[in-house]
């Protein structure tokens, strides 16, 4: 296998579809043979990937491709971009607002997981442009 790619759009505001594309991705590893922790891994970065596109981006794109050593996914919007990376990358720090709170999402701990679950993040962020998001998990036998 050289590569599969796989494209899914996330729609914005809509909470009961966020999680779709993760749940595909997911999906499709286990048919291909990985290994748990890699598609555990995979499905938690991807997920809180894409609720941060639900919350604050108004949806998106996914872009993921799957290689026998690694999976790389590129998350792109085309939001209100992240002023802050840095605060925003520290636990426990959100700019959701109450009713998405209310819904128990925004508790300020999407970006830091997906670092904690991912082997290599980029974010490449412009404030009134968008955001993307480059993320890599790395295979291990």
């Amino acid at each position: 296998m050289s590569s599969i790619n796989l494209h899914y759009d996330v729609p914005g505001d809509d909470f009961t579809r966020a999680g779709e594309a993760s749940s595909e991705v997911k999906r499709k590893l286990k048919q291909l043979g990985y290994n748990s922790d890699a598609i555990r891994r995979v499905a938690i970065a991807m997920y809180e990937a894409e609720i941060n596109m639900v919350i604050h981006a108004n949806g998106g794109v996914a872009q993921v491709q799957i290689y026998p050593d690694r999976v790389d996914i590129q998350m792109k919007d085309q939001g209100p971009g992240i002023p802050d990376v840095e605060k925003a990358m520290q636990e426990g720090y959100s700019t959701a607002p109450d009713n998405v709170r209310s819904l128990g999402f925004g508790a300020g701990m999407g970006l830091p997981n997906i670092k904690k679950y991912t082997d290599e993040m980029r974010i490449e962020t412009e404030i009134g442009k968008g955001t993307d998001m480059y993320l890599s998990v790395h295979v291990k036998e």
